[in-house]
């Protein structure tokens, strides 16, 4: 199945299947682009969906850790106070003096928190508007997958993925597997059928005790177990290329209790317990990414997402595609999170592709990849 933008209710959104122009054929190539689904206030901007001009992230991770989540509300307003600023310095870091450099205005409109996307959607039409630039809407779950054709301003040139590839990304709101063929044209393959693999992380680290988010922290510890027979429960779903992650999850906070509960563990069982919790995850991402390789005749894997940046995750599924023969493409670890950069590679190829928005757009907070 091909992927397309889906329609916004009111918002007429011209669709385009496939984009065939590549990088420079018609116009500067140049997207500023903006991502605030969640709760970092992202701006960028982008040359030819590949090199990053400038890329500004401000980010709310030390607001919501005493929540131990974001709270929605919070993130909004949050945007509303940084997006004027993390723009200006973006803009600035990049060069652009003159409008009429740009070829368009690309934002995140979905998948994400509702009172997050309209801050970005809105700021981004009043730039369309007022420099009478095309509004291109994105996918954030898009962004993810073409953070992997980002290169830094001062990194060498290197080959685009090729395709046909397979694309693994991992977040906290999202786990999945798609094929590509050719750019912005998916083949949906599996998704997470409960919990997100980021979201396990988050509620498992806050079982072990430690600090939001549970992703990092559950990385570090795992890495001074001791005892690294702590075995927890692989869900493989026969043979789709779904997860679970909801009995794991349980599973976790069975074994804490076993162990008197999260107050009584000593730092060595909590070590264990990250390290048996983290080798599931990634043990189940990492075999079925690497099957739907083997089996689709991928060129490629690409692994995107938050939780890319975990070094184990990177290893195992590294690993994987060196069995096959193929290269594991993976962003740094900054462009594995939220970020606009990733939002204007995917732009740039919407743009060229011919997808618009009209000034009517909206959020869509439940956006599929595909659909």
């Amino acid at each position: 199945m091909s992927a397309g933008v889906p329609g916004t209710g009111d918002a007429p959104v011209a669709l385009a299947r496939r984009a065939t122009a590549e990088p420079g054929s018609g116009g500067s190539g140049i997207v500023l682009a903006v991502e605030t689904s969640c709760d970092e206030t992202a701006v960028a901007v982008v040359e030819g969906g590949r090199r990053i001009r400038a890329s500004v992230v401000a980010s709310q991770v030390a607001m919501h850790a005493a929540t131990g989540g974001i709270v929605p509300e919070v993130a909004a307003r949050a945007h509303l106070r940084w997006i004027v600023p993390v723009f200006e310095e973006a803009r600035a870091g990049a060069g652009i003096d003159d409008w009429s450099a740009i070829e368009s205005v690309a934002v995140t409109y979905g998948p994400g928190l509702a009172g997050s996307l309209l801050v970005g959607i809105n700021f981004a039409k009043t730039l369309a508007y007022v420099h009478g630039l095309p509004l291109v809407p994105v996918n954030h779950l898009e962004g993810h997958i073409y953070a992997a054709w980002l290169l830094d301003r001062e990194e060498p040139e290197r080959p685009a993925p090729p395709f046909p590839l397979i694309a693994l990304v991992v977040s906290g709101g999202h786990t999945f597997l798609v094929e590509m063929q050719d750019h912005l044209d998916y083949r949906f393959l599996g998704q997470t059928v409960d919990d997100a693999a980021g979201e396990a992380f988050d509620k498992v680290g806050r079982l072990l005790g430690l600090p939001y988010p549970g992703g990092p922290a559950i990385m570090k510890a795992a890495a001074g177990a001791v005892d690294r027979d702590v075995q927890f429960p692989r869900a493989w779903m026969g043979e789709s290329y779904d997860f679970s992650f909801s009995g794991l999850k349980t599973a976790a906070r069975r074994a804490i209790e076993a162990r008197g509960g999260t107050a009584a563990l000593t730092s060595g069982s909590v070590a264990e317990l990250a390290y048996g919790f983290q080798e599931s995850v990634v043990d189940v991402l990492a075999t079925k990414t690497g099957l739907a390789a083997e089996r689709s005749g991928a060129r490629a894997i690409i692994l995107g997402g938050g939780v890319a940046a975990n070094a184990v995750l990177r290893d195992r599924v590294a690993a994987r595609a060196a069995a096959l023969g193929i290269p594991l493409i993976v962003p740094r670890p900054a462009l594995c999170t939220d970020n606009a950069a990733m939002i204007g590679a995917a732009g740039f190829f919407r743009t060229r592709a011919g997808t618009r928005a009209s000034l009517d757009l909206d959020a869509r907070p439940s956006l599929p990849l595909v659909g």
